[in-house]
């Protein structure tokens, strides 16, 4: 996958995401393969309900830089306080992680930090990722 536009980033604000993100069971699913991708896309779900949300390895440099420098030192900041960056690039909701690519725990610990980040336990979150 080709890394986003980065013109089009700014800051998501955790209490502007949909609000049936707190009310019960979300799941998580991705378009594509996590396994060393930088950029896993993926929808979040609920009912009839769904919103974009994907996962930004931010370290990645080659062949062009994931993100600004800016906002990779605003990811690596966030996780080291226990926290993930949201962002929204081109209107999707991104999690930027101090990464150059995914595993499967490394998706895992972002979403747990996207849950902790909007007030929910992370046990309501389901992920169903493509190996």
């Amino acid at each position: 996958m080709a890394a986003p536009h980065t013109d089009v980033v700014s800051e998501a604000d955790p209490f502007e995401l949909p609000e049936w993100l707190g009310l019960g069971e979300v799941t998580w699913s991705t378009e594509g393969s996590v396994a060393g991708a930088h950029l896993v896309t993926g929808r979040l779900a609920r009912d009839e309900h769904g919103h974009p949300a994907d996962l930004l390895a931010a370290d990645r440099a080659y062949p062009v830089p994931a993100l600004p420098e800016e906002w990779r030192r605003s990811a690596h900041q966030a996780w080291t306080h226990g926290q993930v960056l949201l962002l929204e690039v081109e209107g999707r909701l991104t999690l930027a992680v101090p990464a150059t690519a995914f595993t499967a725990d490394l998706a895992l610990e972002a979403l747990r930090r996207l849950a902790q980040s909007i007030g929910v336990p992370p046990q309501r979150f389901v992920a169903a990722l493509r190996l």
